[in-house]
């Protein structure tokens, strides 16, 4: 997601690419990138190349209009969908002395048309590069969703009536549709406790030939497994002389092998996940399982699984006043920090959800990474008593103790407000 400067983000990011594009003709060297409205872009004293970039209408974007955000919403929890726009800028080149010896106008259009038609797809590393010192606190990089950028074909009966309505003369120009741009909203996710009990598990009963994995189940019945504890891998002809599983997410350069458990058969595997809490971050991962059959040199590799590694946390103070609180989480595994501009912000999305309330968390004050502590600060919080749980990239911490039946909720998650 994005918040609201993501905007003035895209704007920055293509005057970002304009310029550096354009700048690479040694005959356009001295051209400026500008954002002004049409009736302002020329300065009379401006005799130089000059490439202006007018945004001059936004448009919501049909498809992501009232869709939730993956990972963001879990079943059953109501929110605010995402604010998803489409954004039109016209393009206008002014040439070096009007023209006035040769059509410069048009190089600078044509490079400028070139550069674009290259980068069709706005990079987060182009987003950050052109947002680290103006606009520190956009997050435009860390968008589900890729902006894409593309040549309108405005008649041009279009193009002079929109020249007209703003009283300037015309000069040749062309307009670009940015879309989408996704802003996030403001107010709470409303996040029910979760159900104490689930239907039964099916599952397919074809047996493949070759190794394949058919479920992983962390201990306990839990929906999701933590730090040090195991995973349990049903499947077929997963027994060999050289067993690995692949674990991989989103956050790693590359995939980490452990191996499993002692006591393995062909049918079930046990590993366990490293209790590294700087490491393995928590959220969604895959897994796969290697397997070196006897009589053969290679390794095969079964399908991928998906499964949800939950944070651990303690919250403090357990027994605040009723108003506006500050809490402050500790909790494993940690989550990385990183700089972007003078700012520092958090490399996962966290937040806490106390009761049906959800609240983000506060950016890290010192550029520690990772960290394992968290701030929130709740507004507003009526007396009463509350479950907390943390959520991490959309994986929530166990709430419920599903070692007694019925299932129960954790006590020592309860926040008492006096």
């Amino acid at each position: 997601m994005s918040n609201a400067l993501a905007i003035a983000a895209v704007t920055a990011t293509l005057r970002s690419v304009l310029e550096t594009g354009v700048r690479a003709d040694p005959d356009l060297n001295d051209t400026t990138v500008t954002t002004q409205p049409l009736d302002r872009a020329r300065d009379s004293n401006n005799t130089a190349n000059q490439l202006n970039l007018f945004l001059y209408h936004t448009l919501p974007n049909a498809a992501w209009t009232n869709m939730d955000m993956p990972r963001r919403m879990m079943p059953g929890e109501t929110g605010i969908p995402a604010l998803a726009v489409k954004l039109y800028y016209l393009m206008t080149a002014y040439g070096r002395g009007d023209d006035t010896t040769q059509p410069f106008s048009h190089q600078v259009l044509g490079q400028a048309m070139s550069v674009l038609h290259d980068h069709a797809l706005l990079g987060a590393e182009e987003i950050r590069a052109a947002t680290a010192s103006s606009l520190p606190r956009a997050d435009l990089d860390r968008q589900i969703e890729r902006v894409r950028v593309t040549l309108q074909p405005l008649s041009l009966e279009e193009l002079s009536k929109l020249w007209t309505g703003l009283q300037t003369q015309y000069r040749l120009s062309v307009a670009y549709e940015a879309t989408v741009v996704l802003i996030d909203s403001t107010q709470f996710t409303r996040a029910p406790l979760p159900v104490l009990s689930r239907g039964v598990r099916s599952q397919s009963s074809l047996i493949p030939p070759f190794p394949a994995l058919e479920e992983a189940l962390p201990q306990g019945g839990q929906p999701s497994t933590r730090l040090g504890e195991t995973l349990s891998l049903g499947g077929q002809h997963l027994d060999g002389t050289n067993v690995g599983v692949v674990f991989n997410h989103p956050l790693w350069t590359a995939p980490v092998e452990v191996p499993p458990q002692p006591g393995g058969t062909d049918t079930r595997l046990t590993v366990g996940l490293p209790n590294q809490p700087a490491v393995w971050p928590a959220g969604f991962y895959t897994l796969a399982v290697r397997v070196q059959r006897l009589n053969e040199s290679y390794r095969r590799t079964t399908n991928e699984l998906s499964f949800s590694l939950a944070p651990s946390m303690t919250i403090a103070p357990p027994a605040p006043p009723a108003g506006n609180i500050t809490f402050t989480v500790t909790c494993s595994p940690q989550v990385g920090v990183e700089q972007h501009g003078t700012q520092m912000r958090l490399v996962q999305r966290a937040a806490l959800l106390l009761g049906d309330r959800e609240i983000p968390a506060e950016p890290p004050a010192a550029p520690t990474s990772p960290t394992g502590t968290l701030t929130f600060i709740a507004p507003s919080v009526a007396a009463g008593e509350y479950f907390a749980r943390l959520r991490i990239d959309g994986v929530d911490s166990l709430l419920v103790d599903r070692s007694v039946t019925p299932p129960v909720f954790d006590q020592t998650q309860k926040v008492t407000v006096t």
